[in-house]
C-alpha cells in the first residue's frame, strides 16, 4: 500500500473537527418563567371549572349523584341532618330527577342511640308508575320500589365503620331469604341466583371508616325487561340480582324495618300521591 492511499485512509477516518450541536439552544430564565406561570394557570383554570360530581361505581351504566345547593333542604328533626328535595343522578342513561320521599333516623340499643339519619329518593313522574288514591301507602312504596328509580341515602351521626353496615345489610337480607324461602315466595332457583350477589355485596365494603355526616347513597336503577337489576353503592361498587337490588330496599319498609320514623315519614307523604 503506498503512502498516499494511507495518507487518505487516515484522513477519511478522523473526524471531523468542526461539527454540528444536536441540542437546542438552553432558553433564558425569562422563558422558565413563562412556562411555569402558563401551567399554574392552566391547572388553576381547570381546577376552577371541574365540575363538582360524586361518582358511583357502576357497572354497567357510569353513574353519579349531585345535590344542588341551591335547591330547598329537608331536615331530618331527629338528627338536624339535611337532605335535598330533589336528587339529580347523571348518568351515560338519562335519569330523572328523584324527588325526597321521607327521611327518619335509626337508633340502636333500649338507649335510643342515634346511628344514622336515613332518606328515601324515588322517580315519582316515572310513567310506569300506577298508583291510585285509594292504594294504602304500604301498597304504593312497594310499586314505586317495584317499578322505578329508588336512592337510599344514609348519613351517620358519628364515625361509623363500613363493616358495621354492611353486617346489618347482610343479616336483613339473609333474614328476608330465610323468610321467603320458609314462605314458599321465591323458588329454589331464584333463592340459589341470590347467593353470589351475595357475597359480592358482602365483599364491596372495605376495612374503613365512614366519617360522621358523610353520605352513603345507594342507588336502585329502573327494572328493564330482560337485564337483572342493578343496585349501585356509591364509591364501592355494584351488584346485579333483581331479587338481591329489590329486597335490599324492600327491607326500608318491611316489618322490621332499620328506621320506622322513615317509614312513617314516606308513608305520610304517599297517602294523597297518585299515579
Amino acid at each position: 500500500m503506498s503512502f498516499s492511499i494511507v495518507k487518505c485512509a487516515r484522513a477519511l477516518g478522523r473526524p471531523s473537527v468542526r461539527c454540528l450541536s444536536t441540542s437546542a439552544p438552553r432558553p433564558s430564565r425569562s422563558v422558565y418563567r413563562k412556562l411555569a406561570l402558563g401551567t399554574i394557570v392552566g391547572v388553576a383554570a381547570g381546577l376552577a371549572f371541574a365540575p363538582n360530581r360524586v361518582y358511583l361505581d357502576s357497572q354497567p351504566q357510569e353513574a353519579t349523584v349531585q345535590d344542588n345547593a341551591a335547591e330547598d333542604l329537608l331536615v331530618d328533626p331527629a338528627t338536624s341532618i339535611p337532605f335535598p328535595k330533589v336528587m339529580r343522578v347523571p348518568s351515560k342513561v338519562m335519569i330523572p330527577p328523584l324527588t325526597l320521599v321521607g327521611v327518619g333516623v335509626r337508633t340502636v340499643s333500649f338507649l335510643g342511640v342515634k346511628v344514622y339519619s336515613v332518606a328515601f329518593y324515588a322517580d315519582l313522574n316515572d310513567p310506569n308508575l300506577k298508583i291510585s288514591l285509594e292504594m294504602p301507602p304500604e301498597e304504593k312504596v312497594v310499586h314505586i320500589i317495584r317499578n322505578t328509580s329508588c336512592v337510599i341515602r344514609i348519613v351517620p351521626t358519628r364515625s361509623t365503620s363500613y363493616t358495621h353496615l354492611r353486617d346489618a345489610f347482610m343479616r336483613a337480607l339473609q333474614a328476608r331469604l330465610s323468610r321467603s324461602i320458609q314462605d314458599g315466595a321465591i323458588t329454589e332457583e331464584t333463592a340459589q341466583a341470590a347467593a353470589s350477589p351475595l357475597r359480592t355485596l358482602k365483599g364491596l365494603f372495605p376495612n374503613s371508616p365512614l366519617a360522621k355526616h358523610t353520605p352513603l347513597d345507594i342507588f336502585l336503577a329502573a327494572p328493564i325487561a330482560g337485564r337483572p337489576r342493578p343496585l349501585v353503592f356509591r364509591d364501592l361498587g355494584s351488584i346485579e340480582n333483581d331479587w338481591v337490588a329489590t329486597e335490599f330496599v324492600l327491607n326500608y319498609f318491611g316489618p322490621e324495618a332499620p328506621s320506622p320514623a322513615l317509614k312513617n315519614s314516606v308513608y305520610s307523604f304517599l297517602k294523597l300521591f297518585k299515579k
